[in-house]
């Protein structure tokens, strides 16, 4: 099991040190057991959220584990106020207190949620093809199911975290109603397929941004609202989109909507002088370049 495990994961090579985050969970500590056994030199990273009565007992069991195995442990306290947004603000909690490139546990069935997810979002390509290339997720082609077994017969006791199950998530109902519904809907298992899908679009993405990339160098002020004007569709499209996207308070980036771009193609074409963005942004338009009105200044625009 040991050897069929790490030929499906994606770590660096033996003797290189690595940071883990360590929920305590099965998948978490799962990628701890595999980092162990493909030679890594390894530091825990767990954080407390303070958000559940008993989350200080995970901790300790991720100590123990670390004890037990002499890994260096790092336990970091923070404090995320149960509420609307939890998830975002305990995702950017985690950032400021986690190093530069921490590897996580997320398997290849986290990343098939992911894509149901940013599909019930509206996403496009970028979206739709999560995870492929990311370096912190080594365990994105291992299946949970196989993760959890390993994490069992290796004698290891997981800790359960009851949120997994709070249908108030879109991801929980993702991952225990509508996955079910199309394996059902389907006749077969379409994690792989959703994963292969995701592949197959990154490939697109590559390919997509590859073509655009000495465009994507220029800020949004440098192109001549005419030259993109003649600019293809899709490709004026995708310009925009990276250049109206912005980052939030919490850490996190936004494309712009569907809606949102259709009001910057106008701007773009001359038929209206400004628009209203998300951000609390107005874009707008001087002898043809484009620019910014910034109206908040807690959120940065990319480029």
């Amino acid at each position: 099991m040991v050897d069929e495990l790490l030929s499906a994961c994606r770590f660096p090579p033996a003797g290189t040190a690595v940071d883990l985050a360590v929920s305590g969970g099965p998948d978490s500590l799962g990628l701890a057991l595999l980092a162990l056994e493909a030679q890594l030199v390894v530091t825990v990273h767990h954080v407390d959220h303070h958000a559940r009565a008993h989350s200080g007992n995970d901790a300790e069991v991720v100590a123990a584990f670390c004890r037990e195995r002499s890994v260096r442990f790092c336990r970091h306290d923070v404090d995320v106020a149960p509420g609307p947004n939890f998830e975002a603000r305990a995702r950017s909690a985690r950032r400021a207190v986690m190093p530069a490139g921490v590897l996580t546990g997320h398997t290849m069935d986290d990343l098939a949620e992911t894509v149901l997810v940013n599909t019930l979002r509206g996403a496009g390509v970028d979206g739709l093809s999560p995870f492929i290339d990311d370096a912190t997720k080594p365990l994105r082609d291992v299946r949970r199911a196989a993760l959890h077994d390993f994490v069992r017969a290796s004698g290891v006791a997981a800790c359960v975290d009851e949120t997994n199950e709070d249908p108030s998530f879109v991801r929980n109902r993702v991952r225990h109603e509508l996955v079910p519904l199309m394996n059902d809907l389907s006749g077969r298992d379409v994690v792989p397929l959703l994963a292969r899908q995701a592949r197959v679009l990154f490939e697109d993405r590559t390919w997509l941004n590859a073509l655009l990339a000495p465009d994507l160098e220029r800020s949004l002020d440098e192109v001549d609202c005419r030259e993109l004007a003649a600019w293809p569709r899709a490709k004026r499209v995708r310009w925009l989109r990276t250049k109206l996207a912005y980052l939030d308070d919490l850490g996190d980036t936004h494309p712009p909507t569907a809606a949102e771009i259709e009001r910057a193609l106008a701007v773009v074409a001359g038929n209206v002088v400004a628009a209203e963005l998300s951000g609390g942004r107005r874009l707008a338009r001087r002898h043809q370049r484009l620019f910014f009105e910034v109206d908040s200044t807690t959120l940065k625009s990319h480029g």
